[in-house]
Protein backbone atom coordinates (compact mmCIF):
# COMPACT_ATOMS: atom_id res chain seq x y z
CA UNK A 1 0.00 0.00 0.00
CA UNK A 2 1.13 3.54 -0.47
CA UNK A 3 2.63 5.45 2.43
CA UNK A 4 0.89 8.59 1.16
CA UNK A 5 -2.23 7.81 3.16
CA UNK A 6 -0.55 5.82 5.90
CA UNK A 7 -2.33 2.47 5.45
CA UNK A 8 0.14 -0.34 5.69
CA UNK A 9 -0.20 -4.07 6.12
CA UNK A 10 -2.60 -4.68 3.26
CA UNK A 11 -0.07 -4.45 0.43
CA UNK A 12 -0.83 -8.03 -0.58
CA UNK A 13 -4.57 -7.43 -0.88
CA UNK A 14 -4.96 -5.84 -4.34
CA UNK A 15 -8.75 -5.83 -4.04
CA UNK A 16 -8.52 -3.80 -0.82
CA UNK A 17 -5.95 -1.44 -2.29
CA UNK A 18 -8.22 -0.80 -5.30
CA UNK A 19 -11.21 -0.28 -3.00
CA UNK A 20 -9.22 2.09 -0.78
CA UNK A 21 -7.93 4.18 -3.67
CA UNK A 22 -11.41 4.43 -5.20
CA UNK A 23 -13.18 5.29 -1.94
CA UNK A 24 -10.79 7.22 0.29
CA UNK A 25 -11.37 10.77 -1.00
CA UNK A 26 -15.16 10.32 -1.04
CA UNK A 27 -15.21 9.14 2.55
CA UNK A 28 -12.90 11.96 3.65
CA UNK A 29 -15.12 14.52 1.92
CA UNK A 30 -18.25 13.13 3.55
CA UNK A 31 -16.66 13.04 7.01
CA UNK A 32 -15.30 16.57 6.53
CA UNK A 33 -18.89 17.73 6.05
CA UNK A 34 -19.72 16.24 9.45
CA UNK A 35 -16.62 17.34 11.38
CA UNK A 36 -15.77 20.57 9.60
CA UNK A 37 -12.08 19.68 9.83
CA UNK A 38 -10.20 18.08 6.94
CA UNK A 39 -7.30 16.79 9.04
CA UNK A 40 -9.66 15.22 11.56
CA UNK A 41 -11.72 13.72 8.74
CA UNK A 42 -8.59 12.20 7.20
CA UNK A 43 -7.63 10.66 10.56
CA UNK A 44 -11.12 9.26 11.05
CA UNK A 45 -11.22 7.87 7.51
CA UNK A 46 -7.83 6.22 8.07
CA UNK A 47 -9.14 4.54 11.21
CA UNK A 48 -12.26 3.35 9.40
CA UNK A 49 -10.23 1.95 6.49
CA UNK A 50 -7.89 0.23 8.94
CA UNK A 51 -10.92 -1.38 10.58
CA UNK A 52 -12.09 -2.49 7.13
CA UNK A 53 -8.64 -3.88 6.31
CA UNK A 54 -8.65 -5.90 9.52
CA UNK A 55 -12.03 -7.36 8.55
CA UNK A 56 -11.56 -7.35 4.79
CA UNK A 57 -12.55 -11.01 4.37
CA UNK A 58 -15.99 -10.09 5.72
CA UNK A 59 -16.32 -6.46 4.57
CA UNK A 60 -15.41 -7.36 0.99
CA UNK A 61 -18.52 -9.55 0.77
CA UNK A 62 -20.88 -6.64 1.48
CA UNK A 63 -22.85 -5.19 -1.43
CA UNK A 64 -21.29 -1.77 -0.78
CA UNK A 65 -18.15 -2.00 1.36
CA UNK A 66 -17.81 1.77 1.17
CA UNK A 67 -21.08 2.13 3.08
CA UNK A 68 -19.61 0.07 5.92
CA UNK A 69 -16.47 2.24 6.02
CA UNK A 70 -18.53 5.43 5.83
CA UNK A 71 -20.77 4.24 8.69
CA UNK A 72 -17.75 3.42 10.86
CA UNK A 73 -16.19 6.79 10.03
CA UNK A 74 -19.37 8.75 10.74
CA UNK A 75 -19.88 6.89 14.02
CA UNK A 76 -16.33 7.83 15.02
CA UNK A 77 -16.90 11.43 13.94
CA UNK A 78 -20.09 11.66 15.99
CA UNK A 79 -18.31 10.14 18.99
CA UNK A 80 -15.52 12.68 18.60
CA UNK A 81 -17.96 15.57 18.36
CA UNK A 82 -19.81 14.37 21.45
CA UNK A 83 -16.54 13.88 23.30
CA UNK A 84 -15.47 17.40 22.35
CA UNK A 85 -18.83 18.80 23.46
CA UNK A 86 -18.50 17.07 26.84
CA UNK A 87 -14.99 18.47 27.23
CA UNK A 88 -16.27 21.92 26.31
CA UNK A 89 -19.06 21.76 28.86
CA UNK A 90 -16.59 20.59 31.50
CA UNK A 91 -14.30 23.51 30.71
CA UNK A 92 -17.18 25.94 30.99
CA UNK A 93 -18.20 24.43 34.32
CA UNK A 94 -14.65 24.83 35.53
CA UNK A 95 -14.55 28.38 34.16
CA UNK A 96 -11.55 27.50 32.05
CA UNK A 97 -10.95 29.27 28.79
CA UNK A 98 -10.55 27.23 25.68
CA UNK A 99 -7.56 27.89 23.46
CA UNK A 100 -8.92 25.79 20.66
CA UNK A 101 -9.96 27.79 17.61
CA UNK A 102 -12.38 26.39 15.12
CA UNK A 103 -10.60 25.28 11.98
CA UNK A 104 -12.19 25.51 8.57
CA UNK A 105 -11.80 22.84 5.95
CA UNK A 106 -9.44 23.40 3.02
CA UNK A 107 -11.05 24.42 -0.21
CA UNK A 108 -12.86 27.34 -1.77
CA UNK A 109 -14.49 30.11 0.20
CA UNK A 110 -18.00 28.87 -0.49
CA UNK A 111 -17.17 25.33 0.62
CA UNK A 112 -15.46 26.69 3.72
CA UNK A 113 -18.47 28.85 4.52
CA UNK A 114 -20.82 25.90 4.04
CA UNK A 115 -18.72 23.57 6.21
CA UNK A 116 -18.48 26.25 8.91
CA UNK A 117 -22.23 26.80 8.75
CA UNK A 118 -22.81 23.05 9.01
CA UNK A 119 -20.94 23.10 12.32
CA UNK A 120 -23.69 25.31 13.73
CA UNK A 121 -26.37 22.78 12.74
CA UNK A 122 -27.28 20.06 15.28
CA UNK A 123 -25.36 16.82 14.69
CA UNK A 124 -28.47 14.76 13.88
CA UNK A 125 -29.31 17.13 11.02
CA UNK A 126 -25.67 17.53 9.99
CA UNK A 127 -25.18 13.78 9.51
CA UNK A 128 -28.22 13.32 7.27
CA UNK A 129 -27.34 16.46 5.28
CA UNK A 130 -23.78 15.20 4.76
CA UNK A 131 -24.87 11.73 3.71
CA UNK A 132 -27.64 12.97 1.43
CA UNK A 133 -25.76 15.79 -0.25
CA UNK A 134 -22.05 14.96 0.09
CA UNK A 135 -22.38 11.19 -0.26
CA UNK A 136 -25.21 11.61 -2.77
CA UNK A 137 -27.28 9.00 -0.97
CA UNK A 138 -31.03 8.65 -1.35
CA UNK A 139 -33.33 9.11 1.62
CA UNK A 140 -33.83 5.33 1.71
CA UNK A 141 -30.07 4.73 1.70
CA UNK A 142 -29.47 7.27 4.48
CA UNK A 143 -32.25 5.66 6.52
CA UNK A 144 -30.79 2.20 6.03
CA UNK A 145 -27.27 3.34 6.85
CA UNK A 146 -28.30 5.15 10.04
CA UNK A 147 -30.96 2.62 11.07
CA UNK A 148 -33.70 5.26 11.02
CA UNK A 149 -37.19 5.35 9.50
CA UNK A 150 -37.31 7.18 6.16
CA UNK A 151 -39.78 9.67 7.65
CA UNK A 152 -37.21 10.61 10.30
CA UNK A 153 -34.55 11.15 7.65
CA UNK A 154 -36.94 13.32 5.62
CA UNK A 155 -37.80 15.35 8.72
CA UNK A 156 -34.15 15.81 9.64
CA UNK A 157 -33.30 16.83 6.07
CA UNK A 158 -36.09 19.40 6.02
CA UNK A 159 -35.24 20.80 9.44
CA UNK A 160 -31.53 20.67 8.67
CA UNK A 161 -31.98 22.66 5.46
CA UNK A 162 -34.04 25.28 7.31
CA UNK A 163 -31.45 25.50 10.09
CA UNK A 164 -28.59 25.66 7.58
CA UNK A 165 -30.32 28.42 5.60
CA UNK A 166 -30.87 30.39 8.79
CA UNK A 167 -27.22 30.01 9.78
CA UNK A 168 -26.07 31.04 6.31
CA UNK A 169 -28.29 34.16 6.40
CA UNK A 170 -27.02 35.06 9.87
CA UNK A 171 -23.43 34.56 8.77
CA UNK A 172 -23.96 36.73 5.68
CA UNK A 173 -25.55 39.48 7.81
CA UNK A 174 -22.66 39.30 10.28
CA UNK A 175 -20.18 39.60 7.39
CA UNK A 176 -21.95 42.67 5.99
CA UNK A 177 -22.01 44.31 9.43
CA UNK A 178 -18.31 43.58 9.93
CA UNK A 179 -17.45 45.10 6.53
CA UNK A 180 -19.51 48.19 7.30
CA UNK A 181 -17.73 48.64 10.66
CA UNK A 182 -14.36 48.19 8.98
CA UNK A 183 -15.25 50.76 6.31
CA UNK A 184 -15.96 53.48 8.89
Amino acid sequence: MTQRHGLVGVENEPEFVEFYLASYRKVVSQVTAVTGDLAEAEDIAQEAFLAAAARWASVSTFDVPEAWVRRVAINRAISGIRRAARRGRALVRLAASSADAAEGADGGLQRMALVQALQRVPIAYRVVLALHYYADMSVADVAAELGLPEATVKTRLARGRVRLATVMRETAAEDVEARMRAAR
